[in-house]
């Protein structure tokens, strides 16, 4: 058996998340399924992280492994001739070592959120963004933002069915900026941690988003921080503005030999 690591693209909307479901398409399922078509029986992959019901990815990474011998190259175009029509794509592949792991192995994941700001309803960008019909206030929301990085109790941002041993996390990073597309105004999250809970990131972003429009001042997100009680979160924003953008290895697995 050989052992590769797939690099996916996929849009969240039609599915009901990455993990397996028996009567929902996910879309571990989808290359699963794709995967049985090139070696016929069962295949059960793993991959960095579980993105929720319509979350993006621009690089989650999995891994599959296979009993014949497939060159990473041919091994991609196969795939993504057998997930067509499906909005997923393998775009990378690499042959990594048997006891290489895509979840365990994984030092960091990065995950982007995009917030658009403009009252008419988006057309090109539907269901890739969060939308809100004002503009916000960027300083004040990376004012608020400044409390949360590094190595807090994260209770208060934590999904009641979490399944994480515990809240405690290090946020390395919690970077917002303003790009001004042809689209609108749009806040870009930037959010890097080793792991994050379930929940975590929407939950930031929600809660930044009432500092940003002036219902909470940049210090209540320290105090509902400091609360560890989930009730003081602000509202958990929708799924669509969110992407997991990368996972970093210690030696990254599709870095040209």
């Amino acid at each position: 058996m050989s052992r590769f690591a797939l690099k996916v693209e996929y849009h969240g909307r039609p599915f009901a998340g990455w993990q397996r479901q028996r009567d929902q398409p996910s879309v571990q399922g989808a290359i699963e399924a794709a995967l049985a078509r090139l070696e016929p029986g069962e295949h059960t992959i793993a991959a960095a992280g579980r993105t929720d019901a319509g979350v993006h990815a621009l690089g989650q990474v999995a891994q599959c492994d296979l009993a014949k011998e497939w060159t990473p190259f041919r091994l991609m175009e196969a795939l993504n001739y057998h997930l067509k029509p499906l909005p997923v794509a393998i775009v990378d592949c690499a042959r990594v070592a048997n006891d290489w792991h895509a979840r365990f192995s994984a030092l960091e994941r990065q995950y982007t959120f995009r917030l658009l700001m403009r009252r008419a309803p988006a057309t090109h960008d539907a269901g890739l963004v969060w939308q809100v019909p004002h503009l916000l206030d960027l300083g004040a929301m990376q004012a608020g933002a400044a409390h949360l990085v590094g190595h807090h109790d994260f209770t208060t941002f934590r999904s009641s069915i979490c399944q994480s041993a515990g809240p405690v996390k290090t946020l390395d990073a919690l970077d917002i900026s303003q790009v001004d597309g042809p689209g609108g105004p749009e806040l870009r999250f930037d959010l890097r941690a080793r792991s994050f809970l379930h929940n975590q990131v929407r939950s930031i972003v929600g809660t930044l988003e009432r500092v940003g429009r002036g219902a909470w001042l940049p210090g209540d997100v320290r105090a509902a921080l400091e609360a560890r009680d989930r009730a003081e979160c602000g509202p958990v924003c929708p799924p669509q503005g969110l992407y997991l953008a990368g996972v970093v290895y210690a030696q990254d697995p599709f870095a040209p030999s």
